[in-house]
């Protein structure tokens, strides 16, 4: 890569005079404009240096990659004359100019809360799932599967309480959750949660029957009578009172110190916080919530398929807004009421936009002719179908802007026909085409008849407008050697070891895009249980930012590995962190690169989940992570296959 012509190149298809200010991270630029209208898209897309564009809490991100993104940031400054920035000052700047939206903040804040929960709540969605379909009747017959086969009723009772158990202790999941989230000690917050379900107390699911009939039991605390009354499935109270308690806690570590600190704050943290709880921010939250969820099926009862349509239209929309990852909150409590409400109109209609946007992508892999973004589209289009979109969206759809319109439209009509045919879902779950095993299960038919219609329209528009208007890619001119033939990177076969000890999760979930969505490469995510960091392979250091937050490594049989500590951890500008090596430094598999304080990182309310990615992906036949659940530091964690001597050389995706 030639950094000065990329630098060049980006600032051309910027504007020079269009930069506020300029940082960069390990992988990214990260830029403040004055106007995004001036941005020449196209050609940011075209660049064969630029791995990928996207905008977020009002900065610009162009993704280049670890060992390149600083020198292309050095040229960029020295081209502009703009002072140097660490990316806390772009986000003042961000927020000075405005760019900075205290509502997506928000969203923000409640999707960090709600994602982690997320896998305990499709747990027990799927188990509701099966609870339904061992004991709906009408679906393999006139009785149910428990009538047919009476000796399987206690496995169904079984499931059912399995399943009920995180919608009734929900408080206890979020309290944990929120409280971390907002800085505080997570099990007090989860103790909360337990407080706020004692099965002493009057079930929230029966508070306002109880209080109707005049039953409900009171303490008498100085003269106050305050209710005893439960928050099974509540959402709102345990947010309330996670962030009361994770900013008392903080207030006493601040003013207490030593044994008096350890001893008296959580105690006098749990007291005034469970006091609070039940004279004034359970009851006062009850209410709001309450209401919410009122509204919410008032809204769709008033508007009916209208309403849905409009919603199915535009909740990909949505989607990029992140909005979509506050959902589960409104979800969680129409299906904890689903008595009253009958369930979720939202899950539907998320199944609906994913199966969509799924089905545009798909037509794009069959419509073009460009190699790389074939590539992007078949695995993407899978992805979308069974639940995760983002890679569909940000890869393939918005970048050519018609698949995502076809999509949404597509989205619209057939959530439009769910409104019609009042299909709701009974639990949550994966929302795409396997989404039917959370619906009421007498609309799981017509369900999959939306699916398809979803399906069908999304994939033959795109489909018959990208013959129209895609063409053949340009060549790019190949590294060749003195006969003109291509010649393939030099790589070899290759087992990358875990840079850290933990546990293993699929990397697509992390909360990161550029990481999630594979840009970067593919790779493997490790949630840490040890503040030791060793080299994943013996090999050159690339990468050692000052930060001390990721090192790239270069192998001696060509593998590029990015190890990523923490997301957005950059904005730490290297507290926590203590690196022992050098760019430039010779390492060996499992000598130590530096250590972090993963303690630290979350009480300043980052998350500590280390990436580990291969960043020349495209030059290998195969990149597989090694399956397992947990790892130690230097054991085996990626197999690398390079491709054969026959193979064409490989596009670097």
């Amino acid at each position: 890569m030639k950094h000065d012509e990329v630098a060049k190149r980006v600032l051309a298809d910027i504007g020079k005079d269009n930069i506020q200010a300029a940082a960069h991270c390990a992988t990214r630029l990260r830029l403040v404009l004055k106007d995004d209208k001036k941005i020449n898209q196209t050609a940011l897309d075209n660049d064969p240096d630029v791995k990928g564009t996207f905008e977020t809490n009002g900065q610009y991100q162009i993704i280049i990659g670890p060992g390149d993104v600083d020198k292309v940031y050095d040229h960029l400054i020295q081209l502009t004359g703009l002072k140097e920035a660490t990316t806390d000052d772009l986000k003042k700047v961000a927020a000075s100019a405005g760019k900075q939206n205290p509502i997506l903040n928000l969203f923000k804040l409640l999707s960090d809360i709600f994602i982690p929960i997320i896998p305990a709540l499709v747990a027990g969605g799927l188990l509701m799932a099966l609870n339904n379909v061992l004991t709906a009747p009408n679906l393999f017959g006139a009785q149910s599967v428990v009538q047919m086969v009476p000796g399987i009723k206690g496995f169904a009772d079984m499931v059912n309480a399995m399943a009920s158990a995180p919608f009734a202790f929900l408080p206890i999941l979020i309290g944990y959750s929120a409280t971390k989230r907002f800085g505080g000690n997570p099990y007090l917050g989860a103790t909360m949660g337990m407080i706020m379900v004692l099965p002493s107390l009057v079930s929230g699911y029966s508070v306002a029957a109880v209080q109707a009939a005049g039953k409900m039991p009171y303490w008498d605390v100085f003269g106050m009578h305050i209710a005893q009354a439960g928050y099974q499935g509540q959402v709102l109270p345990i947010l309330g009172v996670a962030f009361i308690l994770a900013t008392l806690e903080k207030f006493f570590h601040k003013h207490l110190k030593g044994a008096v600190d350890f001893t008296f704050t959580p105690m006098l943290a749990i007291i005034i916080t469970g006091f609070l709880t039940f004279t004034i921010v359970g009851p006062v939250l009850r209410t709001v919530s309450d209401g919410l969820t009122s509204g919410l099926v008032w809204l769709y009862s008033t508007t009916g398929w209208i309403g849905m349509g409009i919603f199915g239209l535009f909740y990909s929309a949505i989607v990029i807004t992140g909005l979509h990852q506050t959902f589960p909150a409104i979800e969680t409590q129409l299906l904890a009421q689903k008595a009253t409400t009958g369930g979720s109109f939202i899950f539907p209609v998320a199944s609906m936009a994913n199966i969509a946007q799924g089905g545009a992508a798909a037509a794009i892999f069959f419509a073009t002719k460009d190699s790389k973004q074939k590539a992007l589209a078949s695995a993407s289009s899978v992805s979308a179908m069974l639940g995760i979109t983002e890679p569909a969206i940000f890869g393939v759809n918005l970048k050519l802007k018609f698949p995502f319109i076809c999509a949404a439209i597509a989205s619209g009509i057939a959530s439009a026909m769910l409104g019609m045919f009042h299909v709701l879902s009974v639990s949550m779950g994966p929302a795409g085409l396997i989404g039917f095993v959370s619906i009421a299960t007498q609309s799981i038919p017509l369900f999959l008849l939306c699916a398809v219609v979803s399906l069908v329209i999304s994939f033959s528009t795109t489909f018959v407008y990208a013959k129209r208007v895609l063409k053949a890619p340009a060549q790019q001119p190949e590294t060749s050697d003195v006969t003109g033939e291509p010649v393939a990177p030099t790589v070899s076969d290759e087992v990358i070891v875990a840079p850290v000890t933990g546990k293993v999760e699929d990397i697509s979930k992390v909360n990161d895009q550029v990481f999630a969505t594979g840009i970067m490469g593919k790779g493997i995510a490790i949630v840490p249980d040890s503040d030791q960091v060793v080299s994943p392979a013996t090999g050159i250091v690339t990468v050692a930012y000052p930060t001390k937050h990721a090192y790239g490594i270069k192998s001696n049989d060509g593998a590029e590995i990015l190890v990523h500590l923490g997301i957005d951890t950059v904005n730490l500008k290297g507290e926590h962190f203590a690196s022992t090596v050098q760019q430039g430094d010779q390492v060996t598999a499992g000598a130590e690169l530096g250590t972090f304080d993963r303690t630290a990182l979350k009480q300043a309310g980052y998350d500590d989940t280390v990436m580990v990615v291969i960043t020349n992906t495209g030059n290998y036949a195969d990149v597989q992570p090694i399956s397992q659940d947990t790892v130690q530091a230097d054991q085996q964690l990626i197999a690398l296959t390079a491709p054969s001597a026959n193979a064409p050389v490989a596009a670097n995706i």
